[in-house]
């Protein structure tokens, strides 16, 4: 899960190669738990609105498969069937290819069966309270990716202990960026720029410019410690400037550390820019819990272009 990126256009006009002018076209809703944003230049609005619109149907198809706050999505269902081997649809399939990639390549540092433990972290961000240790030993007794058989090339998915439960927040919004991403190119728009929260997608660069400009920001709350110009990429960052909860003088992040079953307590920040946007918003979360000393290493096995861990002073 990834904070909030501050990202900077110069402008709303300009022209195109082929002399026709381009508009710049802003579009928006919340999705998965926050907010959903496209940046777009198009000739025609209407062009633009159509394929923003296919964009956030795509968005909504795998919020409806892949959430963990909705109740009957595809992703929830799965949890009440223990030892049953489990055959799902290929838009959950592939964002679990996605995620258990992910937890091999991490050994487990990014683990998409942490729902007991996000069930509880929710519970301790809004009562304050740390959870009682036979509580937290429960939970932890019921994460663990080694205790799934996923089949990516079967496509299905096995339970091997009760109370199992996944938690795909840390990948399927830079997953569903990608996808939004792709149908906006089917419709021929090639200068884009989604924004799934703090996780960006971006294509070619605004008419004119050779990059977008993109604020990394981490400690700051009012500034971004770098601005990077990116196109044709992905961008996210994980850390705990928006997202933590501070209890008996502790601060817990929202990032929660598989070892100890709570959020991590030393604050990191990880940026990571990959080619795709599931790449960049697991790995990043991944480097938060493994710690800074792995971050190059974690970055070159899982593919990213350039991978950004800031400390507090």
């Amino acid at each position: 899960m990834s904070n909030w990126v501050r990202i900077t256009i110069g402008f709303l006009l300009v022209f195109g190669s082929a002399g026709a002018e381009e508009k710049r076209f802003n579009f928006e809703r919340p999705l998965m738990g926050t907010r959903f944003a496209i940046t777009c230049y198009a000739e025609d609005e209407v062009v633009a609105t159509a394929a923003a619109n296919a964009a956030f149907a795509i968005g909504a198809e795998i919020n409806a498969v892949a959430s963990d706050y909705l109740p009957d999505s595809e992703l929830m269902k799965l949890s009440d069937r223990t030892g049953e081997t489990i055959k799902v649809s290929p838009l959950l399939g592939e964002v679990l290819e996605g995620a258990f990639t992910k937890a091999r390549e991490t050994d487990g540092a990014f683990d998409p069966t942490l729902g007991p433990l996000t069930k509880l972290w929710r519970q301790t961000r809004d009562s304050k309270t740390l959870p009682d240790p036979a509580t937290l030993a429960k939970a932890q007794s019921a994460c663990g990716w080694t205790k799934v058989d996923w089949d990516g090339t079967a496509q299905t998915i096995r339970f091997k202990e009760p109370g199992m439960q996944l938690d795909l927040g840390g990948i399927a919004k830079g997953f569903a960026a990608d996808k939004m991403f792709a149908a906006m190119k089917e419709r021929g728009l090639s200068r884009i720029l989604i924004a799934a929260g703090g996780d960006l997608r971006l294509g070619e660069p605004p008419p004119g410019k050779t990059a977008w400009r993109v604020g990394l920001q981490t400690f700051d709350d009012d500034e971004p410690e770098e601005v990077v110009e990116l196109s044709n990429c992905a961008v996210s960052t994980a850390g705990d400037l928006h997202q933590a909860v501070e209890i008996d003088g502790k601060r817990y992040s929202h990032i929660i550390d598989p070892h100890t079953g709570l959020g991590l307590t030393r604050r990191i920040a990880v940026s990571v820019i990959a080619p795709s946007g599931m790449v960049a918003d697991g790995l990043d979360t991944g480097i938060c819990v493994a710690g800074a000393g792995k971050a190059d290493a974690l970055g070159r096995k899982a593919g990213a272009t350039r991978v950004i861990v800031r400390l507090p002073d």
